[in-house]
């Protein structure tokens, strides 16, 4: 095979052939008396254990450490473990695939995939259109998604969100959206969400902490002013019953 036809067949350009030969990457094979390289299969197998490698995030040396490891390894080996790599690469595409054709048949302003545990909380969710209660659900399938939220902590979650009032004190929140900082509705209304948290929930709470760094900065800059406070008050409050 000459220079062109390799790159082809494991998808590198000549380009980075050619580098690959100048670092001793990979060893020149022998010119036919024409000039062009002849390059053998062998070579077109070490060649796309390169590509494997650095697309795995290895640098160059690395790639040439484990390239030594197959120094003397038969070629059927080596086609055998790249066969191996290949069909993981599949079935991390149809898995891919798999989750995109979720997201593809949701509705509209649906959250996306989630566990069973969250998709069985929020099945017992009163239906309501408040925004307060659409970020609340986002929120939780971040942290469904993150496993901030553990199985226990979600059925907790059950007897709270399935309260019918909880859409009062969501409508509450929605309320807030033009007030100043100083409404006097906002400390009873943060006071009311707090109290409305199972105690049982508190006491599941990591020890280690409930907010991430920047993560309250971030999640308040969501909310306007009003609204911050309360929401602000209510994480304050889960942090320090968290520490109890």
């Amino acid at each position: 095979m000459r220079i062109g036809e390799i790159a082809a067949l494991v998808g590198l350009t000549t380009r980075a052939i050619r580098h690959y030969h100048h670092v001793g990457l990979l060893p020149e094979p022998e010119r036919r008396p024409n000039g062009y390289r002849a390059y053998s299969v062998r070579d077109a197998v070490l060649l796309a254990r390169v590509r494997r490698l650095t697309e795995l995030g290895l640098g160059l040396q690395e790639v040439r450490d484990a390239l030594a490891d197959d120094a003397g390894r038969e070629l059927t080996e080596i086609l055998e473990e790249l066969d191996a790599d290949l069909a993981r690469q599949e079935a991390a595409v149809r898995e891919r695939r798999r989750r995109l054709g979720a997201l593809l048949a949701e509705p509209p302003g649906a959250t996306g995939p989630v566990s069973p545990a969250l998709a069985a909380l929020l099945a017992q969710a009163p239906g309501t259109d408040s925004p307060s209660a659409a970020k609340d659900r986002e929120y939780l399938t971040l942290l469904d998604t993150t496993g901030t939220a553990d199985r226990k902590m979600l059925a907790l979650l059950e007897t709270m969100i399935a309260d019918p009032g909880i859409v009062e004190l969501y409508e509450r929140l929605d309320a807030l959206a033009d007030a100043p900082t100083d409404d006097p509705r906002i400390v009873p209304l943060a006071a009311d969400l707090v109290a409305a948290v199972p105690e049982e929930l508190f006491a599941a709470l990591p020890r280690d902490g409930v907010v991430v760094t920047g993560f309250k900065e971030a999640l308040l800059a969501e909310y306007s002013p009003a609204q911050a406070e309360v929401v602000g008050r209510v994480m304050d409050a889960f942090v320090e019953r968290g520490r109890g």
